[in-house]
């Protein structure tokens, strides 16, 4: 009982049987014997009257239905009842032998009184409380439990359908990261949270697309000025300035052409097909093995997963590159675990400290800085892998080995 819905049910189901259990025994308490002054005492003086008559007139007593026998009634001997007859009787004058009995089902209760002669034989109103009372109480108790559920789950329902729309949006969002327009149906509340949650996704997106137009006009502006610059580089007469003029600005073309394919992977995705993943980690490691790369081949499982192609593997050689370049040399390999695949990819390098770890994929990050200018790249190879992997529904995870080391584990779905 851990959900939102379960606590409110069960508060209420709990308030509510509490509330009838008191009231139950608070009812039965007082209703389960008469008053003596209701019930007991006219009984009594009417069994003592019936006696008298009985001693009196004995043929005018038989005549009106008082039974005579030689001996007290037969039956069950109820003791406990014989004496507090006995006493009640006693008060109103009438001090004699006489003997409670019931029937075998124990039923019906009968009087016998002690004439001398013989002994008349009284019925006697049953005034104990009835058989089987506290298990009619645990079926009404029963009852009641299982009215005071179904009323409570369906009013936590109703409560708690809002907090049920937002935890169905959040699963949901699609791989673009935005969240599937929500149907505004239902109950006032639930209709209300709805159209809430799709203005929400419609501005998000709406914020989105224009950061990213942003960046893709920027990298696509910056071209222009960088090509006149590079035709002005090529007029400088001195050699070693020329080639430092250059290096920067090829490091600024790499920038604005890594922003203008992250923003265009995240707006435009290719179309999703089946293919084989080991195939294609194949591929990319003898083509960057022929680039002068450090890549080694572990075992690769024939394994199928759902991706557009040029996508993943650009993802899949952005993540080798980063292996390569910043870790001396790569190592690769594909393996099934349960209904995923999962691509390791190790290397030799310095890993990347733990309060670091989540950063290695934002833009443009670097674990040290002073590296900058040492290592090629624009620094976003790891943020676009991640933003493909994680479209085709996977993952990324780092880890850092022991003695050094870093591990990528990248987690796909199979086919």
């Amino acid at each position: 009982m851990t959900s939102l819905r379960n606590r409110i049910a069960g508060f209420m189901i709990l308030a509510i049987a509490t509330v009838i259990v008191l009231a139950s025994l608070v009812a039965m308490q007082m209703m389960q014997r008469p008053l003596p002054e209701t019930a007991i005492i006219p009984v009594a003086r009417q069994i003592a009257w019936n006696v008298r008559f009985a001693q009196a007139d004995p043929q005018a007593a038989a005549d009106a239905g008082i039974a005579f026998a030689d001996a007290p009634a037969a039956g069950l001997p109820q003791d406990r009842s014989t004496q507090r007859w006995s006493r009640v009787l006693a008060r109103q004058g009438m001090d004699l032998p006489l003997a409670v009995s019931a029937d075998p089902a124990g039923t019906t209760l009968r009087i016998s009184v002690d004439l001398g002669d013989r002994w008349a034989v009284l019925p006697l109103p049953d005034l104990r409380p009835p058989r089987g009372g506290w298990r009619i109480f645990g079926a009404w108790m029963a009852l009641i439990v299982a009215g005071a559920t179904v009323v409570s789950l369906i009013a936590a329902t109703r409560i708690t359908g809002p907090l049920r729309i937002l935890e169905s949006a959040v699963d949901r969002i699609g791989r673009d990261g935005v969240l599937v327009p929500i149907p505004e149906t239902g109950l006032p509340e639930t209709q209300a949270t709805a159209r809430a949650l799709n203005h929400l996704s419609a501005r998000l997106k709406s914020a989105m697309e224009s950061r990213m137009r942003l960046v893709a006009a920027a990298g696509h502006d910056l071209r222009t000025p960088m090509t006149r610059m590079r035709l002005r580089a090529e007029f400088v007469e001195d050699d070693e300035e020329r080639g430092k003029w250059l290096a920067d600005l090829a490091e600024l073309d790499a920038i604005a052409d890594s922003a203008i394919r992250l923003v265009r992977d995240q707006v435009a995705q290719g179309d999703t097909q089946d293919l084989r993943l080991d195939r294609l980690v194949a591929d990319v490691a003898q083509e960057l093995d022929a680039q002068g790369y450090a890549v080694a081949v572990g075992p690769l499982a024939p394994l199928t997963v759902a991706a557009d192609p040029l996508s993943l593997k650009r993802a899949v050689r952005n993540l080798l590159i980063n292996a390569a370049t910043h870790g001396k040399a790569a190592r690769v390999a594909l393996s099934r675990n349960a209904d995923r695949a999962a691509l390791l990819i190790e290397d030799e390098g310095p890993g990347i400290p733990e309060p670091l770890m989540e950063r290695a994929f934002e833009p443009f990050f670097r674990v040290d800085e002073a590296r900058r200018k040492a290592l090629p790249g624009a620094g976003l190879g790891m943020a676009i892998a991640r933003q493909i992997i994680e479209q085709s529904g996977g993952q990324v995870l780092l880890e850092n080995l022991r003695p050094h080391g870093l591990r990528q584990r990248v987690v796909l779905p199979l086919r």
